[in-house]
């Protein structure tokens, strides 16, 4: 079957689910959620078309071949024989600057002879697997937020709101997006000093999302969207220490569960300040629990407002950062990792605007999102303290899995402007290792076998 019969032949399939949706109180209007079928938009709710210049191209169904000479450990370049088309450096960010985010312009002015970003051409690489897009589309017409935001109801195993209306839709979306059902991984996450110097932190992790189990919906899950066990491995004076957490989606209605096991101690105790701007424990505190993948967990403490879209140059298609013929001596360099392994492309975002509630606490003050239109993941966030003043730039660096097929990060950089120190977090090179498709109990994840993988 050609590539437009296949697209026919899903649209007629998906027309018709939308025709069985909308009969109910859609929470989109008709006309608006037809325009996930009818060519407008793509079934994830991304502009289809491209720009009027050219330089952003239609979406016709991201990476649907998986290139040749792949192996699940490494994911090889779709795009080798892509080359530069431009750099953006200290000197001529001027140019670019209505196409980057305040954060990033800060960066060239914090590294204005080391920092640059090489652009290269726009590949819409993000696709998933089919029954991500039937559930979105059918999702437009039922999901509906929960009173104050903190959850959604009436949703389905994809993306709630493709169609969002307000801040919290959009970040719902980033917060349930399909990245698969299981994951297995060994990564590495890496704090250098000022000057360079690092050490390894060496973890593993079993992932089990719920929320994206075949057949599951926000009410199946009775409110564990997410389970996550995480082992240290190195270096030596954290190893065998292990984390337990189950991320509640309602989390005032129910806070996020965490058990720490300390091997000093060979006991399990429960974590309660796992949440908010609480200090990682892996990332020599300059990176929050809820920085990580960008944004996670509970949502009260902000005020959300959807800016709407527009144009940017922002990380995509990270297979060079993530090829393990890479050291980490390769990667890391003083201040911010190594430009020269990194890609930008010109793609739309979503911008969201996050204020921190009068009463409430964050040494955040004001955080600003951009979300990818293509996959709905968080791939650029400016964070700001109490006093209006940008502290952190974050960059989420993603690869399409085109096995799956869905987009993950290959890696997230989190720099500190104020002390001239970064994270370089998820790393996929030297002694890691991955899986998505291993099959979990559900009692894996207990404090009981918290206390068991202590002790391995």
């Amino acid at each position: 079957m050609t590539r437009n019969l296949k697209w026919r032949f899903a649209f007629t399939c998906m027309l018709g689910l939308l025709v069985t949706v909308t009969q109910a109180e859609a929470k989109v209007s008709a006309e608006e959620a037809t325009r996930l079928v009818d060519g407008t938009l793509t079934p994830l709710g991304a502009e289809r078309k491209g720009n009027e210049a050219g330089t952003i191209p239609p979406w016709e169904g991201g990476i649907t071949e998986i290139p040749e000479g792949y192996t699940k450990k490494n994911y090889k370049d779709p795009f080798p024989e892509d080359e530069i088309l431009f750099t953006i450096t200290a000197s001529n960010v001027g140019e670019y600057a209505e196409k980057l985010s305040p954060g990033q312009v800060a960066i060239f002015e914090r590294y204005p002879n080391t920092y640059k970003m090489n652009v290269y051409a726009t590949r819409r690489s993000g696709s998933y697997p089919q029954r991500i897009y039937d559930w979105a589309i059918r999702n437009a017409a039922t999901a509906e937020l929960v009173e104050g935001g903190n959850g959604f109801r009436n949703a389905r195993e994809s993306i709630p709101f493709p169609i969002p209306n307000e801040g919290l839709e959009a970040v719902w979306n980033h917060l349930t997006r399909f990245r698969a059902e299981t994951v297995y991984r060994v990564f590495a996450t890496i704090a250098p000093t000022a000057g360079g110097t690092y050490k390894v932190v060496l973890a593993e992790a079993n992932t089990f999302l719920c929320y994206s189990v075949k057949g599951a919906t926000a009410e199946s899950i009775n409110n564990v969207m997410i389970y996550n066990l995480r082992r240290v491995l190195e270096p030596p004076r954290m190893a065998g220490q292990v984390y337990l957490v189950h991320e509640t989606m309602d989390q005032l209605k129910e806070p996020r569960q965490a058990w720490v096991y300390n091997p000093g101690q060979r006991r399990v105790r429960r974590a309660p300040n796992v949440a908010y701007d609480q200090p990682d424990s892996t990332c020599d505190g300059l990176v929050t629990v809820d920085m990580l993948d960008m944004f996670n967990g509970a949502t009260d403490r902000y005020e959300w407002t959807l800016v709407g879209k527009k144009e940017m140059y922002i990380p995509y298609n990270a297979y060079k950062v993530a090829d393990r013929r890479y050291k980490y001596e390769d990667i890391i360099q003083p201040g911010h990792a190594n430009p020269d392994l990194l890609r930008y492309e010109l793609h739309r975002v979503w911008q969201v605007e996050a204020k921190l509630k009068q009463g409430t606490k964050h040494i955040y003050g004001r955080r600003t999102f951009f979300l990818d239109e293509d996959s709905w993941t968080i791939v650029l966030a400016d964070l700001y303290d109490n006093r209006g003043d940008i502290w952190r730039v974050s960059e989420d660096h993603t690869i399409n899995l085109y096995d799956i097929p869905t987009v993950v990060p290959a890696a997230e950089f989190h720099i500190d402007l104020q002390n001239g120190r970064y994270v370089a977090r998820g790393l996929m090179n030297e002694g890691t290792s991955w899986s998505l498709d291993e099959e979990y109990p559900v009692d894996m994840f207990t404090p009981a076998a918290l206390r068991r993988a202590g002790r391995r």
